[in-house]
């Protein structure tokens, strides 16, 4: 029997939170040069961990202005941060077990204005 498991696939560690839209349909837009760095793709599913106050969320992702920075969330998640917050956003991936063993996932750590040194 194959056993399948869950682990983190992608990882932003540590990203600031620049807007937060009530009036979006929801989700979280993410800057697409962060988005590439840690292996994140339009629509994937995230979750959403905000260091300051606790609250996690999961959501998907949309592509945010290239260079710019964004990590905005939008609709009802835009409830559970603001501007300046520190978030974690983490996706997974179900892959064989054996598989999982030698995984490594990717993990980026944007500076405090989002932007990879």
């Amino acid at each position: 029997m194959m056993m399948m498991i869950e682990v983190v696939k992608s990882k932003i560690h540590r990203a600031r939170v620049t807007d937060a839209n009530i009036d979006y349909v929801g989700s979280i837009t993410i800057d697409e040069d962060l988005m590439l760095a840690c292996n994140l793709i339009e629509n994937e599913k995230v979750q959403v961990v905000n260091v300051n106050n606790g609250e996690r969320l999961e959501t998907y992702v949309i592509k945010g202005e290239r260079g710019s920075g964004t990590i905005c969330l939008n609709g009802a998640a835009a409830r559970k941060a603001v501007k300046g917050d520190i978030l974690i956003i983490i996706s997974y991936a179900t892959i064989d077990f054996e598989a999982a063993k030698s995984f490594k996932p990717t993990i980026i750590f944007p500076n405090e204005n989002n932007r990879l040194s």
